[in-house]
């Protein structure tokens, strides 16, 4: 069971330290500390009136949640979080309510505001109206060293969402076939992920398709989806199912066609370099600079350096993408209970190509992953 009381009044402790009110909206950073669910994002935003106080403003010593009615109701955010509540009507006036709420705070003047890295620009210039000497830090930044370590409570609600990914996956499998276009493949993946369970996709479902006689394009969806897949051709998976407003990432090889020498040496190398990254992500020894480059050398010695394009991987958690980063630049000192992702790859763009996704735990001897299975290449003859 999550506890979000404790993780509010650790966090108001820290806060006393840093800021006399931070405002969160609603992110990652305010499900953390309350339960306020997210929605899955849409491509255009969708306002309510008076949506600039959408979130929750705390002080050492007092936790407000503040929603317009349409959030609240149609929302269904009221009965979210065991938080004091105020709703804002249709027609009320946002900065009345927030001027009402920060007047009963007794905030010093000038007072320092953290905001929530997810804030919006409306947020802070109305806040900017409301507190004129206001002094603006960040509030994400306070509440990513508690968000960085997870308990084991939170790697379980990880590894049940790793099985989720994993069980989908595994009934995507038997519905691929030749000729199915980029498009095709994807939408199954979308639909098994929340036939088991999913809310939705973690981030966009992406691939990273491959072979002599189909170029590896990065970025151009409405020019791949399209495309047919036929071999001999690697098909590059990236996914993850939602749990519990956590995130998972996930990524295997498949390739249509009869595998050759080149195929199975690319994947090799992509497994092998991955084994080499978990077993560097030694909690207490290990920086996430000596993890990226345990696995780097893998892939550099067998001559495709080149192709391994991108950082070893990333935190991971109630967001897709956390801090810190194992990348050559960033020399944090691993901590037990940090998760990464740990996905290396070989990408060709005018070859076969392959790679690998599993959210891993840093522990004192070496990375305990949360997904472990279809090691092995897998073909569609």
């Amino acid at each position: 069971m999550l506890d979000y009381q404790a993780r509010m009044k650790t966090f108001q402790q820290n806060l006393a330290q840093q800021a006399d009110l931070a405002f969160f909206p609603i992110s990652a950073d305010l499900a953390y500390l309350t339960g306020v669910p997210r929605d899955i994002p849409t491509f255009g935003w969708t306002i309510h009136p008076g949506h600039w106080l959408e979130g929750a403003w705390v002080t050492p010593n007092r936790a407000v949640l503040t929603l317009p009615r349409m959030s609240a109701e149609f929302g269904g955010l009221s009965d979210s979080a065991d938080i004091e509540l105020h709703v804002l009507g249709d027609h009320g006036n946002p900065a009345d309510l927030v001027a009402k709420i920060l007047k009963e705070m007794e905030l010093p003047n000038p007072p320092t505001v953290a905001i929530g890295d997810r804030a919006h620009g409306e947020t802070v210039v109305n806040l900017q109206a409301l507190l004129p000497n206001v002094r603006f830090i960040s509030g994400t930044d306070i509440v990513r060293k508690q968000r960085v370590i997870k308990t084991e409570e939170e790697i379980e609600v990880m590894r049940r969402a790793g099985a989720m990914t994993e069980a989908a996956f595994a009934d995507v499998i038997p519905n691929l076939k030749h000729g199915m276009t980029e498009l095709e493949v994807l939408t199954e993946v979308n639909y098994q992920l929340r036939k088991h369970g999913s809310l939705g996709e973690s981030f966009p479902t992406a691939f990273y398709n491959s072979g002599v006689n189909h170029p590896l394009i990065f970025g151009k969806r409405l020019e791949t989806m399209p495309r047919v897949l036929e071999p001999p051709v690697s098909i590059l998976f990236d996914f993850g199912a939602i749990l519990e407003d956590y995130c998972y990432d996930f990524g295997r090889t498949v390739f249509f066609g009869e595998p050759d020498a080149n195929i199975q040496r690319v994947h090799g190398l992509v497994m092998a370099s991955q084994a080499a990254g978990i077993a560097a992500l030694k909690a207490g020894e290990n920086t996430t600079a000596q993890a990226d480059a345990a696995a780097r050398k893998i892939i550099e010695d067998g001559g495709l350096g080149e192709a391994f394009r991108h950082r070893l991987g990333h935190g991971i958690g109630m967001d897709v993408h956390e801090p810190p980063f194992l990348t050559a630049s960033d020399h944090t000192l691993l901590q037990e209970g940090m998760l990464f992702t740990i996905e290396p790859s070989i990408t060709q763009f005018h070859d076969v190509s392959a790679r690998v996704e599993d959210v891993v735990v840093a522990r004192p001897g070496g990375g305990e992953p949360l997904t472990s299975g279809f090691q092995e290449l897998i073909v569609i003859e």
